[in-house]
């Protein structure tokens, strides 16, 4: 037998062959595609890499995205604080250990030790007398022409003979007044049941009572009873009626000096540099004397 040389035989001979030839020109495009792709994928990773390790100093100059930078703003303020406080600690704890070192060598170097001072700031010369050792020269005292009391003391003393002077230990107030002559007080000195003294108390304005005769006014010789014992004294004293108006009268008060056993008034002891009112028919004991006087308003007619 020999072989079919017929045009239809040919023809599938010849189609298989293209076929062949096609899918390996088309096997061949698509690795030359995939080659391509490899490749411009290195290309670009590498332009990558060598744009990241070559940068241009305007490049720092390009604009960032705002949350970025509010995000580094936010994270970089705490850590400022923290370096800030960090510092402020440090340069304190700084200055307690040279304090310490100061104190130190000032204490053991067996030197001068410095007088620390308290208020105002020296002067030049104190300062560099401190420095020294020294201590600085005291002020001088200023003149004082405040009132000393001398002249109210000269002016409410009694000279005697013999020189010395006796200061009186009471002063008449402002509102010292002489009684009314409409009214007439007296003072009746009893010693017992038996009037022994009476002393009629308009003449003068106030009657000092004691043991010193030089000064007082109504002389009490018994031994309790102390140079300048207690005052009578006449006092004008206005007050207002229920009307409002103002009306003055002139009354006797009773004031003990700080006496050493004190005065009575109608029995009770009345309080030390105090004012109290007399009335009539009251009566008043000196110390520890027996006798009594009695104030006595006489009847109007």
């Amino acid at each position: 037998m020999g072989y079919d040389k017929s045009p239809i035989g040919d023809r599938r001979g010849s189609r298989s062959d293209s076929e062949d030839a096609y899918e390996r020109d088309r096997r061949s495009r698509t690795t030359h595609r995939d080659d391509r792709k490899r490749n411009r994928s290195r290309d670009r990773s590498g332009n990558r890499k060598r744009y990241r390790r070559s940068r241009s100093p305007d490049d720092s100059l390009r604009r960032r995205s705002p949350s970025r930078d509010h995000n580094r703003h936010r994270g970089s303020e705490p850590r400022r604080r923290h370096s800030r406080d960090h510092d402020r600690h440090s340069e304190r704890s700084s200055y307690r250990h040279r304090a310490r070192d100061d104190d130190h060598d000032d204490q053991g170097g067996g030197g001068k030790q410095i007088v620390k001072r308290s208020g105002p700031l020296l002067s030049q010369a104190d300062s560099f007398a401190v420095t020294q050792g020294e201590e600085p020269p005291k002020p001088k005292e200023k003149p004082n022409y405040g009132n000393t009391g001398a002249l109210a003391a000269a002016s409410n003393s009694v000279v005697q003979s013999d020189g010395s002077k006796i200061v009186l230990k009471y002063h008449e107030p402002p509102e010292a007044r002489k009684a009314s002559p409409r009214d007439e007080w007296k003072l009746f000195v009893f010693k017992g049941e038996d009037i022994i003294d009476t002393v009629p108390l308009g003449s003068r304005s106030c009657w000092l009572v004691g043991r010193e005769l030089a000064v007082v006014d109504l002389p009490a010789e018994h031994p309790s009873i102390s140079k300048q014992h207690a005052v009578i004294q006449f006092r004008y004293i206005e007050k207002r009626n229920e009307y409002g108006d103002k009306i003055g009268k002139v009354k006797p008060y009773l004031i003990d000096l700080e006496s050493a056993n004190g005065t009575m008034l109608n029995g009770k002891k009345v309080p030390e540099s105090r004012y109290l009112e007399l009335r009539d028919k009251d009566m008043i004991q000196f110390g520890q004397s027996t006798r009594e006087y009695v104030l006595m308003l006489a009847p109007k007619d």
